[in-house]
């Protein structure tokens, strides 16, 4: 019997990333300088690009699909803020029943395609009592509670170091300019830490006390194994998340769908006008 290594049934091989790099330059021959990922209720931003060509990620080979509500599943290819942009219009979810190793392909693509930086967006829950609904938060740092890494299984080195450096995987330097931006344009940014869980529930009472306890002030399903393929492919990550919702123990109520769907939607004004001048100012 030949053995299997855990994480080898999903693992990337060049092969793969050649072939989706392949099947996106059949529609366009444009070279990213920024990669972007629009999570839930992020559509405006994506409507925000001046996009010459949209691609279904039926088209390319090795991403998945995406099987969540306002999830489009396109890869919209065009500019924003005077920036060459690739953006994923809609991401992908370990509760899908996706190994983190093809959540985080598409990422491993887009920096074969020439993008040096990620930009990540997504609707979280708020923990932090002084934060509400339709605040944006600038990401410090997370997290990682998925159980999981998208690193583990065999390793090539192409790929970057099999070790990558955690210390500071979000850009300091994007991270300062989005500040400035977000103070001369009278937007109010929070800063803080994200915690990335499986879901697809939401958490209890007793969970967000915990994942408080443990230095999170924003809980969400995404994002953290996007940001780590990214830091070891030696990108420059900026994340921001939309507070959809609060998530206060003491003062819980059930969370709908619709309405935190309809809080990102309202809030993407103010986060699409921070992408624009960020961009434009890299």
């Amino acid at each position: 019997m030949t053995a299997r290594f855990p994480g080898s049934e999903f693992a990337p091989t060049p092969a793969a990333v050649a072939a989706a790099v392949a099947a996106v330059r059949a529609h366009t021959p444009l070279v990213p300088e920024v990669a972007l990922i629009l999570g839930t209720g992020l559509g405006a931003l994506g409507r925000a690009i001046a996009v010459e060509w949209a691609i279904p990620y039926a088209d390319i080979p090795g991403f998945p699909l995406s099987t969540v509500e306002s999830h489009a599943g396109r890869l919209l290819v065009g500019t924003l803020g005077g920036r060459r942009v690739m953006a994923m219009q809609g991401r992908f979810h370990k509760y899908e029943g996706y190994a983190l190793q093809q959540v985080t392909f598409p990422v491993r693509v887009l920096r074969a395609l020439g993008a040096p930086v990620l930009l990540v967006a997504n609707a979280c829950g708020g923990m932090h009592p002084l934060w509400a609904p339709g605040d944006l938060m600038l990401m410090a740092d997370h997290i990682n509670l998925l159980g999981d890494n998208p690193l583990i299984g065999p390793h090539d080195a192409s790929f970057g170091d099999r070790f990558p450096d955690m210390s500071t995987p979000y850009d300091a330097t994007l991270r300062a300019l989005a500040r400035a931006v977000a103070v001369e344009q009278g937007i109010a940014l929070r800063e803080g830490v994200y915690v990335a869980v499986p879901g697809p529930n939401l958490e209890t009472r007793a969970e967000y006390r915990m994942l408080r306890a443990l230095g999170a002030d924003v809980v969400g399903m995404s994002t953290v194994p996007e940001v780590i393929v990214a830091v070891q492919a030696g990108m420059r990550v900026l994340g921001l998340s939309i507070i959809t919702d609060q998530c206060l123990p003491d003062a819980l109520e059930p969370a709908e769908l619709e309405r935190i769907i309809a809080t990102a939607t309202a809030a993407e004004p103010q986060l699409t006008a921070l992408v624009r001048t960020v961009l434009e100012r890299m």
